[in-house]
């Protein structure tokens, strides 16, 4: 394993339930590349017995710890107890139906090592959905995310993203735990609000799709359910939309309040 590619003040945390094969597919990924941890932990969410049963033989391969549960909790729930378990000063965080390109360790050393001498970063992701908005060049294809209170474009509130990214492990100390109890989406929302409300600094990799690939099979395909009034995508309900979220996301962002502290 060449030694460059050891992340040892790194812990992989992996959030898993029902895909097992995705697991599998993404730790083998990784293998291929020569990128090893300090540790690795999946945390599942319950799942059902013959991928729990897939997992402890995967074990057999890779050398990660299983942090289980007996009841589903849903995703906020599954990424407190795993990054509980990390002891690690930093955390790479990804969902297991993410897959890292060839491009990804030159990239991941560079944003390593942007943490390591810049202690006021809190994160660098590596994967988005669309470009966000307000961006200022760092270096070595990174931009940093600014992010105001007062930028009118809703999509500020992505300056946080539970896509894959690099974080220091003492993140909910600062940001406060994921939300439990809620769909995923409003888990992710409601630390996205946290993140800009107590001045969350991170970075972004400007080709944001080049690093991961997200997969998803129909053996396996995704877990996560959204309402489908937000999945129409005619004018009215663009329309719609963006003026609801212009108005509901600045006004969460100026006065709701996450929970601070593990």
């Amino acid at each position: 394993m060449p030694a460059l590619n050891h992340f040892g003040d790194i812990t992989l945390l992996v959030t898993h339930y029902n895909r097992s094969k995705s697991l599998e597919r993404l730790l083998h990924s990784f293998q291929k590349l020569g990128c090893s941890f300090g540790d690795i932990v999946v945390s599942d969410d319950a799942s059902k017995p013959e991928h729990i049963d897939y997992l402890r033989k995967l074990q057999l391969t890779y050398p990660f710890r299983l942090i289980t549960t007996s009841k589903n909790g849903g995703l906020g729930n599954n990424i407190n107890k795993g990054q509980d378990a990390v002891a690690t000063p930093y955390t790479f965080y990804v969902q297991e139906d993410f897959v890292p390109t060839d491009l990804f360790s030159a990239s991941f050393r560079d944003a390593y090592s942007f943490m390591e001498k810049d202690s006021s970063l809190d994160l660098v992701r590596f994967y988005a959905y669309v470009l966000y908005p307000y961006l200022k060049p760092y270096g070595k294809g990174f931009s940093e995310i600014v992010c105001k209170i007062w930028q009118p474009d809703y999509m500020k509130i992505y300056a946080y993203s539970d896509h894959p990214h690099l974080r220091r492990s003492n993140f909910m100390t600062k940001f406060g735990r994921y939300k439990e109890g809620a769909i995923g989406d409003k888990t992710e929302y409601a630390m996205c609000v946290s993140f800009i409300q107590r001045g969350g600094k991170g970075l972004v990799f400007d080709e944001y799709k080049s690093l991961f690939i997200q997969e998803n099979s129909s053996e396996e395909p995704s877990t996560m359910k959204r309402t489908s009034w937000k999945q129409k995508n005619n004018i009215f309900m663009r329309v719609v939309k963006t003026v609801y979220r212009t108005a509901k996301y600045n006004f969460d962002i100026l006065f709701m309040r996450q929970t601070v502290g593990r």
